[in-house]
């Protein structure tokens, strides 16, 4: 195995069955692409997606027959769900924008995040795929969770955990007592 550690790697998923990695790997041509680490044979690293746009949050669906991801290519962030190892299908996941897709433990629904909501889609999977419509679970943004980072869902798919801004609240005193030794003389 042979990895690059020159350029810029980051981690974004590992298959259910541990035999591949996904990670974005910075190009300054072609942007953050989409490649593979396969964990067995020869171990060589091949590129997933590496097109002119950024391409991200690489997820494996639980069979590991296609990969969720987010990119720009439509001008904004949207979901995408297409074939792996490939050749094969792209199907377009959001409406509206997306980005950070996660799938449900059983490969029937992904979850995402679009214009300050989590989102899921229930999808049909097999010889082929199909999407549903996007249904808004419910809004984060009274929530106060952080933007732009990433959630976690829950095996059932009926609980999330999501990074939320802590409450303003007023600084403590510090109180700083120097030469406190000379003091315990008198």
């Amino acid at each position: 195995m042979s990895l690059d550690l020159d350029v810029n790697l980051i981690p974004s998923d590992w298959s259910a069955d541990d035999r591949f990695i996904s990670y974005l790997q910075l190009n300054p041509k072609t942007k953050y692409d989409l490649w593979v680490l396969p964990l067995e044979g020869d171990r060589k690293p091949f590129p997933f997606l590496q097109t002119q746009f950024n391409h991200n949050s690489g997820r494996f669906s639980p069979d590991g027959h296609w990969i969720a991801y987010d990119s720009d290519e439509s001008g904004k962030y949207d979901v995408y769900v297409q074939t792996f190892p490939g050749p094969g299908g792209k199907w377009p996941i959001s409406t509206k924008g997306g980005t950070r897709p996660q799938w449900g433990s059983e490969g029937k629904e992904i979850f995402y995040l679009s214009e300050g909501k989590l989102m899921a889609v229930k999808v049909k999977t097999g010889s082929t795929f199909e999407p549903g419509i996007p249904e808004t679970l419910f809004d984060l943004r009274a929530s106060r969770v952080v933007p732009n980072t990433g959630f976690a869902a829950a095996a059932d798919g009926q609980r999330f955990i999501f990074l939320r801004q802590m409450e303003d609240t007023a600084p403590s005193l510090l109180n700083v007592v120097v030469n406190w030794n000379a003091e315990l003389k008198k």
